[in-house]
């Protein structure tokens, strides 16, 4: 891992790929590092626990994902939305499509640019967004 300025032009012949977590700087390549290695590992089977875990992530397909919650159900007067507990699933997928969209349109609207892998119902809160804003 390169320290400060980088690494020495001497290596660059030898070098196959460049990688890069983003526009900012670090003193070291080992953070960066650590991110490939997990970003690398949990894909692995048996290193999440439940291999299903990392087959509905943010960045699959076009959209970000929705807002989680954990436990307690009461955090400092904020409530985890009723939807989420209860228990009616088709309502639950819902709500997790509109918060995704609503997300991805507030932080990262450039994912949406073109895309064409959005589901229809991802495609239909797109639209109700957008005619709420018109009406407002």
């Amino acid at each position: 891992c390169g320290r400060y300025e980088g690494i020495d032009a001497r290596v660059d012949p030898h070098v196959d790929e460049l990688v890069s977590l983003g526009d900012f700087v670090l003193t070291g390549g080992e953070l960066v590092g650590l991110a490939l290695v997990d970003a690398v590992a949990r894909l692995r089977p048996g290193v999440l626990g439940n291999d299903e875990s990392s087959t509905d992530e943010s960045f699959e397909g076009s959209l970000l994902e929705y807002p989680q919650y954990t436990r307690p159900r009461s955090f400092e007067g904020d409530e985890v939305p009723e939807i989420l507990l209860s228990g009616d699933h088709a309502k639950i997928a819902r709500w997790r499509v509109e918060r995704a969209v609503e997300r991805t349109l507030e932080r990262r609207p450039d994912l949406l640019e073109g895309s064409a892998e959005l589901s229809s119902g991802a495609q239909e809160c797109i639209q109700m967004l957008d005619d709420r804003k018109k009406r407002e």
